[in-house]
């Protein structure tokens, strides 16, 4: 996915900046960027790094330095080397996204027709922020450029563009992925994630809403476009990808957990002695569950941060499937002889699940109960990527369905309804083949109740197919 920080001050702003972005570090992985302003000499300062290997802050502290002015934008990411610095005849300007361009291979088509050309090239592959860069540059001003993204693009584009001015924010046209807006005296920022307020003594201010474009600097903040009226912000913001003390739409992430969780505790009628979280996302919806369940919250899984901290980090396949092993810890003392119940975020391959399963066994469990915070997944994300991949298939609801029905795409309303024989079939498949108890997953009313909105705000594409593009 990724996330981004950019922060305008009356001094000097580097540090902001970068602990400010480092608090986006769980939304990327691949790739980290810093771009400042220096108005004094009319400058911008750009380093970026590969951080697939390594942390954030590992790359970055003995170049800090070099980051002289007043305002700077920086970003971590899943996907292309940014920030993109650009000199346009609307102006020049460095740039920041976290987008998911599905028509990228057609647009680059269309701009390399036209005569631009691309410079920035990633792994051999276009760069997708320079081609949003390239996309704005057609427009007659930043506003005009910016909502020609918005109405070229299919996936999603939320951007941040630093200018010697001011710095421009432009969250999604259907808000997939959210842009918060914080101050304090002296300063104003802007982030993917209002986690990296608090400690830098920053306090929201907006929420941008959906296409809203906002430009501020430390002494205000100007509306340039007013948020649409749609919106399909990803549910999975609140499932997984958001750290607890964030905010989206107003909605707390951890909250939202724990009320997930309370709810499927009062319904449970299962016999646990106990409700453990599979760290991290896991552990709020646990912390509910044993609430509403009224059992102990046990910790009998812990996770292992110092040099395992995501288990999607190395490219090869394998090697993430053991590392996600790797990172996971069972207590053999809080599991032995013990009924015990998990709480997860998600299912999508369940390529670890089954070893995880085995393991908890192995250590004495009495029972493994599996309790999900989301519906099944049934549908790959073509919005911002969460379970983007080669195929649908890949999701093992599909590939259950294509076992009972010869065909992985037959009958799918059919296992997305919650009260129907098909989907208790498939949910019962799941459970056996990854040797569990018992297997219950959380559904889309219920879901969209803990979050607190109505649903035609929220993207549920990945559970029941319905989403606007």
């Amino acid at each position: 996915m990724g996330g981004f920080f950019g922060v305008t001050a009356k001094e000097p702003c580097v540090n902001d900046l970068f602990y400010g972005v480092d608090y986006n570090s769980h939304l990327g992985t691949r790739r980290a960027g810093i771009v400042s302003y220096d108005s004094e000499q009319d400058k911008f300062c750009r380093s970026i790094h590969n951080i697939e290997r390594s942390y954030f802050r590992t790359k970055f502290e003995d170049e800090l330095n070099k980051f002289v002015g007043n305002s700077g934008i920086a970003v971590i990411s899943d996907n292309d080397p940014q920030p993109i610095i650009f000199n346009s005849r609307i102006g020049k300007f460095a740039i920041v996204t976290v987008a998911h361009i599905t028509n990228k291979d057609q647009l680059a088509q269309e701009m390399l027709d036209k005569n631009h050309h691309f410079a920035e090239l990633s792994s051999g592959n276009i760069n997708p922020t320079e081609l949003i860069a390239l996309l704005i540059t057609e427009g007659k001003d930043f506003v005009d450029g910016i909502n020609n993204v918005f109405k070229k693009v299919k996936g999603s584009c939320s951007m941040m563009l630093l200018t010697p001015d001011g710095i421009i924010v432009a969250r999604d046209r259907l808000g997939r992925t959210p842009i918060v807006i914080g101050k304090k005296d002296g300063a104003r920022a802007a982030s993917s994630e209002s986690t990296s307020f608090p400690n830098l003594d920053y306090e929201v201010e907006h929420y941008v809403g959906p296409g809203e474009i906002i430009k501020f600097t430390a002494d205000g903040m100007e509306q340039l476009q007013a948020p649409g009226e749609e919106m399909q912000i990803c549910s999975f913001l609140w499932v997984y990808y958001g750290f607890p003390t964030s905010c989206y739409e107003g909605r707390n992430v951890e909250e939202v957990r724990f009320k997930i969780g309370h709810k499927m505790g009062e319904k449970d009628d299962s016999q646990v002695d106990c409700a453990c979280g599979i760290p991290d996302s896991g552990t709020g919806m646990a912390i509910g569950y044993a609430e509403g369940k009224n059992v102990p919250f046990h910790r009998a899984i812990s996770k292992y941060t110092p040099t395992w901290p995501r288990s999607f980090t190395p490219s090869d396949q394998a090697r993430r499937s053991l590392v996600a092993k790797m990172k996971l810890i069972p207590n053999r003392s809080m599991l032995e002889g013990k009924r015990v119940l998990f709480c997860d975020d998600s299912i999508v391959r369940g390529t670890q699940l089954r070893d995880n399963t085995k393991v908890l066994f192995d250590y004495g469990a009495k029972e493994v109960h599996m309790r999900i915070s989301c519906p099944p997944l049934i549908y790959g994300c073509k919005y911002i990527g969460f379970t983007n991949s080669k195929s649908d298939l890949e999701l093992i609801t599909r590939r259950i369905i294509g076992e009972f029905e010869g065909d992985p795409s037959k009958n799918l309303d059919k296992y997305i309804d919650h009260n129907s024989p098909c989907y208790q079939r498939m949910v019962d498949a799941i459970r056996d083949r990854f040797g569990l108890t018992s297997l219950k997953f959380n559904t889309i009313d219920d879901l969209i109740e803990a979050i607190g909105m109505p649903k035609c705000k929220v993207c549920t594409y990945c559970f029941d197919g319905k989403s606007i593009d």
